[in-house]
């Protein structure tokens, strides 16, 4: 059974609004469970006096390991106000999931080589890839206009493909 804490500041919320909260908060294990505990928390403006928003809403919700939060979610009216934010708690608890299946792919670093050779007057050089065999690349591909500044040696990352006459890089940046 969920545990859900609802606190409202500066108003009272209906009987409506409440029930809403508590269908929306009913769904969160379709996304991830167990969750031991839902706090959502609805602020009105301190001017509020009957004329709207910007209404805040805030939402944690206590998962093993870890406290997936929404905060500051406004809008002018209430209900989507709430519903904005049950949308973000949703979506951050299938990534939390995702991590916890271990289904979240890190980044995968582009290749570190060094400059074997440079032509600055041709325009091109050739680099040593990790696995040792050598990769053109034209003036263009360096990024940041960079190319002035590669020399024999440089350290560089690098995106290969293949080209009409063998391997090329399609991106250059200095490492």
């Amino acid at each position: 059974m969920l545990q859900l804490d609802i606190k409202c500041e500066d108003f009272e919320l209906t009987g409506e609004v409440t029930e809403y909260i508590r269908q929306r908060a009913g769904r969160l294990d379709q996304f991830f469970d167990p969750i031991t505990q839902t706090r959502v928390i609805v602020e009105a403006p301190v001017s509020h006096h009957r004329q709207g928003g910007p209404f805040t809403v805030r939402i944690e919700v206590d998962v093993p390991g870890e406290l997936v939060t929404v905060s500051h979610q406004k809008a002018e009216e209430l209900h989507v106000a709430i519903r904005q934010s049950f949308e973000a708690a949703e979506r951050q608890l299938q990534d939390y999931a995702r991590k916890r299946r271990g289904q979240v792919k890190t980044p995968v670093q582009p290749p570190v080589g060094r400059v074997a050779r440079v032509f600055p007057r041709e325009g091109y050089g050739f680099l040593v890839s990790p696995e040792g065999h050598e990769v053109y690349f034209h003036e263009h591909s360096v990024l940041g206009g960079k190319f002035g500044e590669l020399q024999a040696g440089t350290e560089v990352r690098f995106a290969e493909e293949e080209g009409d006459e063998g391997p090329q890089a399609s991106t250059v940046e200095i490492a």
